[in-house]
């Protein structure tokens, strides 16, 4: 495990494998910026770092796009890999693992440092000076209603008793030189935990961390179960506590490294106009409504800053990197708590986190003694019984012989093993996200909508020893023969 403790740490070890492409060139943070992250996902280019902004010579501040994207070198998930402290090469199961046995192991409090030291204190705005605008936040997409300051950052906030901090990702939009318009779920914790000061009457106090180290929003986006601090998670994933510090104007602790942070409280009862702003789902958005209002108290912020800047979209960014990741995790580390033979679980990432594939160990049938049917009742009980069930609307069930992080087995298992009658189970007004484009007006409001089980389970179909075998090159020749082509294969000419 390597701990990358900052966001600059995590760009010089992308920049070793070439997966950083730094723009010196002027470029106009009014849309030119996300035109080029967008583009830099559709080709999976390397992160663009963008040193030149127009209107923001001389400042020395910078912008990072990309952050937790795919990459098209010969590590495609080096950047969620090195998030999260494993090599630039682990595979999409490897990641997986790894946050699995972190949720196994006791979280590690974080370690508040001086603030003298901390380099998010390196400049602080306060009262008439804070200025959000003195930042070159751009204008992302060409529908959007404003430039939004949060893509990639963390909200952090604590109950009225300090019981439980939670720190999550949601986007903000600049309002004004020191407000912001924030969306809010009140299903989300960010949600819950704001309806708790506004039961006292209070405006709730907040912090926004932006650039903070890379591995942050990975658990920032973990449906962790309400109550857990992701501080606390990140602790134990990397056996070291975070480095927080106190905030200026609110009782919040915020990371030291982080490249900004912004200080205030959630109004009470003060809204502001938000809006469209594109999202996950990959569709461009049309509506603005109004929004809570985060009222600015104080802007910390380091020499040169950087920010990370999502551009959402359709497949792949970081809405599906990030929540297809960690949900898969999450998910996987219920199954087995709950005594299932879950071999793995993943979110292929083209299908915009609407998509799960879980796969199971190929004896579950001798092991459990059960069918398929209710093999998929039991799954099914564990992963719509709270949060990590959102953004799962439709989910695979196959055997460990499918690599379910590979895309085109997924699709042939899928088409030949689901049953088109009997191979499709529905479970109907279940917790589910509110921006799914098929969601009618009311699914969307109140989060509850139906969601689908298919089984392409074969276990349970044949006697063992007779059951289908896939016809690979592994299954289908003698081991000689493979060897022999194996070894020969540049002299084939290839």
């Amino acid at each position: 495990m390597k701990h990358l403790k900052s966001l600059r740490e995590f760009i010089d070890e992308l920049e070793k494998i070439g997966d950083v492409q730094t723009i010196d060139k002027e470029v106009d943070w009014n849309l030119e910026v996300g035109a080029i992250i967008r583009r830099c996902y559709d080709l999976r280019a390397p992160a663009p770092l963008f040193t030149n902004l127009t209107g923001y010579q001389g400042t020395g501040f910078r912008l990072f796009g990309a952050p937790g994207a795919l990459s098209s070198s010969e590590y495609p998930l080096a950047r969620i890999a090195l998030a999260l402290g494993l090599p630039a090469a682990a595979t999409g199961q490897q990641i997986v693992e790894q946050l699995v046995a972190a949720r196994s192991k006791p979280g590690i409090p974080p370690v508040v440092v001086p603030s003298e030291s901390a380099p998010c204190k390196e400049n602080i705005m306060v009262g008439d000076a804070i200025d959000l605008l003195a930042f070159p936040t751009p204008l992302i997409h060409g529908n959007d209603g404003g430039r939004y300051i949060q893509t990639y950052g963390m909200n952090i906030a604590k109950t009225p008793d300090g019981s439980w901090t939670n720190w999550s990702v949601n986007r903000m939009m600049i309002a004004g030189k020191d407000t912001l318009a924030c969306l809010i779920p009140g299903p989300q914790h960010l949600g819950v935990i704001r309806s708790k000061w506004t039961e006292l009457g209070k405006p709730m106090p907040i912090a926004l961390a932006i650039g903070v180290e890379p591995g942050l929003p990975f658990v920032g986006g973990m449906p962790l179960p309400e109550g857990a601090d992701e501080s606390h998670f990140l602790g134990a994933l990397f056996s070291e506590g975070l480095e927080l510090v106190p905030a200026e104007t609110v009782d919040l602790l915020v990371p030291a490294s982080a490249e900004m942070v912004i200080e205030g409280y959630i109004s009470l009862d003060e809204t502001v106009v938000e809006g469209p702003m594109n999202e996950f789902p990959g569709y461009n958005a049309t509506e603005a409504s109004p929004k809570q209002l985060f009222k600015v108290t104080a802007i910390t912020y380091r020499d040169g800053a950087l920010q990370a800047i999502v551009a959402a979209g359709p497949p792949v960014e970081e809405d599906h990197t990030i929540i297809g990741t960690t949900s898969a995790a999450e998910i996987l580390y219920l199954l087995r708590e709950a005594g299932l033979p879950a071999a793995s679980a993943w979110y292929n990432f083209e299908a915009a986190v609407h998509w799960l594939t879980v796969s199971v160990r190929r004896d579950w049938h001798e092991t459990l003694g059960i069918s398929s049917t209710e093999l998929i009742d039991r799954i099914a009980g564990v992963i719509f019984a709270g949060k990590p069930s959102v953004n799962a609307p439709k989910i695979l069930v196959v055997e460990d012989d499918i690599d379910i992080t590979d895309l085109s087995e997924v699709v042939w298992a899928f088409a030949t093993r689901s049953h088109p009658e009997r191979g499709e189970f529905h479970f109907p007004n279940k917790l589910s996200m509110q921006l799914a484009v098929y969601l009618s007006e009311e699914e969307s409001h109140t989060f509850k909508a139906g969601k689908v089980i298919y089984n392409c389970l074969l276990a349970d179909l044949y006697p063992a020893g007779s059951r289908p075998v896939k016809g690979s090159f592994e299954n289908g020749w003698p081991t000689e023969i493979q060897e022999r082509v194996l070894a020969n294969w540049g002299a084939y000419g290839f």
